[in-house]
């Protein structure tokens, strides 16, 4: 079990906020500014969005983020040389979120292994079904002490969840609906009766909830449901501001902690 993630969630059963940004946005050389930031701001834990061509989940700022940050040069060799300092000035928890595609022309089991290197906990593929994990990949994310972070949506069924669950070991994301990021329709009562039904099944790994997640309300309303919730979208807005990268980082998560 990963120690970072696993702490976190030992210290933190609710209340935990992580966010997601897209590595190489707005600059290519913000990676670490941004993490740093976040940290200082009293995020819990990072998702680093590594920015491919065609991503199926991600709405369309987050598209527009990716198609920017490949413009910029951003490259999976490109993130790790950035990352390679981070644990010298940074424990919280980070977790990798990509695309299969991209991260096996890199080579999967070089990309694990360098994750490892620079101190990644987690890494997020949506992409990669659970049986092909299992079969072809989850030796090798044990190997290199990776949690490999599965998406469930209101349509998974419970047999499958609990097969998720069983072959996991850091959190599961709670995706709320079956769209793509960055909707903004708060939390539907559907929904609420799917987190109800989650909680329900007393899984082993704590939930977090995404997708939909982008101010103070629906991060709380989030947090009535699961240990916590991921904000993207929103976020990834609030860089776009005019002003100063740190300053736009610090008013947005004091807008929703606050």
């Amino acid at each position: 079990m990963n120690n970072r993630i696993k702490s976190l969630f030992a210290q933190k059963q609710k209340g935990l906020l992580s966010v997601y940004f897209t590595a190489g946005f707005p600059n290519l050389d913000d990676t670490e500014t941004i993490i740093l930031e976040l940290e200082k701001n009293g995020v819990d834990l990072i998702e680093v969005g590594m920015p491919f061509s065609d991503p199926l989940a991600d709405g369309p700022t987050i598209q527009a983020s990716s198609t920017v940050a490949l413009l910029n040069g951003m490259t999976i060799s490109k993130l790790f040389e950035q990352l390679k300092d981070i644990r010298q000035k940074t424990q919280i928890p980070l977790v990798l979120m990509g695309y299969l595609n991209p991260v096996m022309q890199f080579g999967v089991e070089r990309f694990c292994q360098k994750a490892a290197e620079v101190g990644i906990d987690g890494i997020i593929l949506p992409d990669l079904p659970l049986r092909e994990y299992v079969e072809e990949y989850k030796e090798l994310f044990e190997k290199y002490n990776l949690s490999k972070v599965f998406l469930i949506t209101p349509q998974t069924p419970e047999a499958r969840i609990r097969e998720i669950d069983s072959n996991t070991n850091g959190f599961i994301y709670l995706v709320s609906s079956a769209s793509t990021t960055g909707k903004t329709v708060g939390l539907a009562e559907q929904s609420q009766a799917y987190f109800q039904r989650v909680a329900a099944m007393q899984l082993q790994n704590p939930g977090v909830i995404g997708f939909g997640i982008h101010d103070k309300y629906t991060f709380s309303a989030a947090c009535n449901h699961a240990s916590g919730a991921i904000i993207g979208s929103a976020f990834v807005k609030a860089l776009q501001q005019e002003g100063s990268l740190e300053q736009n980082i610090s008013s947005f998560i004091q807008s929703i902690k606050n």
